[in-house]
């Protein structure tokens, strides 16, 4: 897992409109760079809800929020459409900005291990440096949270 005060690893990843987008395409804004499990299940749902809810907050204190899993960028487009979900979404499925950033990790459910997104959000200043580092975060109160430390 990546450590607060360091350089947030640039990336470049398709949308859901399958055009490319890099992290380096933010400089002088604020990101926040939050990494989820699956397109509609419910935690990750919510999460994307209450980050749309907050769409305007974060945009009026010069912040861009973008949401990462390994899903295809078709899956993204449509968890988008069904949710008026306002912000980027990017497909990371060959893992690369999932690992670089240290968030593919064993998972325990049920009592059987697997390998997957352990869900983190990174706050990354204008000059693309880790401000903040907020793991295993509750979908429910995760916007507010960033909105706090804003």
């Amino acid at each position: 897992m990546l450590q607060e005060g360091t350089c947030a690893p640039d990336f470049t990843l398709p949308d859901k409109d399958g055009i490319p987008v890099s992290l380096s395409d933010f400089k002088g804004k604020k990101v926040v760079l939050y990494f989820y499990p699956k397109d509609n299940t419910p935690g990750c749902t919510r999460q994307a809800q209450a980050f749309a809810a907050a769409h305007a907050e974060f945009s009026a204190k010069n912040a861009v929020v973008i949401g990462i899993s390994k899903d295809s960028a078709a899956s993204h487009q449509k968890f988008a459409q069904k949710y008026a979900l306002p912000f980027v979404l990017l497909s990371d499925p060959g893992l690369s900005a999932i690992q670089a950033y240290g968030v593919w990790q064993e998972k325990k459910l049920y009592g059987k291990t697997t390998m997957g997104v352990v869900r983190t959000t990174f706050l990354i200043d204008e000059e693309g440096i880790i401000e903040k580092v907020m793991e295993k975060v509750k979908p429910d109160s995760n916007a507010a949270d960033v909105l706090a430390l804003l």
